[in-house]
């Protein structure tokens, strides 16, 4: 039986990844520590599970003397407003979260880190394969997220490589869908909230910028086949997402198309914004012959706004059942088998 830690799992991909691990038989213990920063406390809330256990804490700063067979390293913002405002916590978040998260792995253990397409910055090669070195300006105002990926990356080959460490490092291509932040700040989530609180949608630049986007499901589903599923002599790092490429003016007249035809605003590109984005899956194929991304944007935009149209609508408010805190504590939570926490 093993033990588990899930870091960022009360964050968006690692609540649904907390999900998929709840169904395996072979864990006898998920714990989830999230310092509540970009993460919600409503997206574990429907766990019931004994076997979750949740620390409200930093990663680069968790106390404990346990130890873990498999660690799943999600701890991080990926939504540009969020990172371009705190750099210095998004690269310690990555980086020395790390560090301190390896020092909890038991040997022979599992290391999974979740990186970013955004490694390859503005790609002049599309579509990006995994060997693509990227074009990504090291003192630009993306760079604490791009950066602090690309050199978590670095620090897990060469443990790889030097040490034999176990690991798994996927890049996913713009995931989107249920519980998303309201104010997370990227495109589908952004149109979705606009048009559902009465404001017209914005579109930043000409709208042409192209990404490849993959619903939850899927980019957890595929997550889950790589991170322990499968087995595989790939060494990684993997693609992971949906390579059918779509503007963003083209999601963003489809979310008005389904909220009755919302308006659409232009505004100013943000600084250094990606051209396009699309995924070379050889690998993907590869490694999970069996995967693909099933759900079409249109229906997993469809869904993704009956989601937001539940959340967004007022209620009653209630405890967390995880504990009735504000997101503005910072203290952690104390639970069994944890020291100084």
């Amino acid at each position: 039986m093993k033990r588990v830690l899930v870091a960022g799992g009360a964050g968006f991909i690692g609540s649904h990844m907390c999900d998929k691990l709840l169904l395996r038989k072979d864990v006898s213990k998920l714990v989830v520590v999230d310092n509540l920063w970009t993460g919600r406390a409503e997206n574990l809330a429907h766990i019931k599970d004994p076997r979750l256990h949740f620390v409200r804490s930093d990663v680069e700063t968790l106390q404990t003397s346990d130890t873990f067979d498999e660690i799943y390293h999600f701890a991080s913002p990926a939504s540009p407003p969020w990172y371009m405002k705190e750099p210095k916590r998004t690269i310690s978040a990555n980086l020395l979260g790390a560090f301190r998260l390896l020092d909890l792995l038991k040997k022979g253990g599992r290391f999974c880190f979740t990186s970013s397409s955004e490694v390859y910055g503005d790609p002049l090669v599309s579509p990006q394969p995994e060997s693509y070195k990227g074009q990504v300006d090291c003192t630009g105002p993306r760079s604490s997220y791009d950066e602090s990926k690309r050199c978590t990356e670095s620090l897990l080959f060469e443990l790889q490589r030097t040490q034999g460490l176990d690991v798994r490092v996927v890049r996913p291509f713009n995931c989107y869908g249920p519980r998303t932040r309201p104010d997370d700040g990227r495109a589908v989530s952004n149109f979705i909230t606009q048009a559902l609180t009465g404001r017209s949608i914005t579109v930043f630049g000409d709208g042409l910028q192209s990404r490849s986007w993959g619903y939850v499901d899927d980019i957890t589903e595929g997550f889950a086949r790589y991170f322990w599923m499968n087995e595989t002599d790939y060494r990684g790092p993997l693609n992971v997402g949906n390579d059918r490429e779509i503007s963003v003016l083209d999601v963003a007249k489809y979310v008005s198309s389904l909220m009755g035809g919302v308006p659409i605003v232009f505004k100013p590109s943000p600084p250094q914004d990606p051209t396009n984005r699309r995924p070379d899956l050889t690998n993907a194929k590869y490694v999970m012959p069996e995967w693909s991304c099933k759900v079409s944007y249109e229906e997993g935009v469809a869904k993704t706004l009956d989601w937001f149209r539940a959340e967004l609508k007022p209620r009653a408010p209630k405890a967390s059942a995880i504990g009735a805190r504000s997101p503005r504590q910072r203290k952690p939570m104390q639970l069994s088998g944890f020291s100084s926490l």
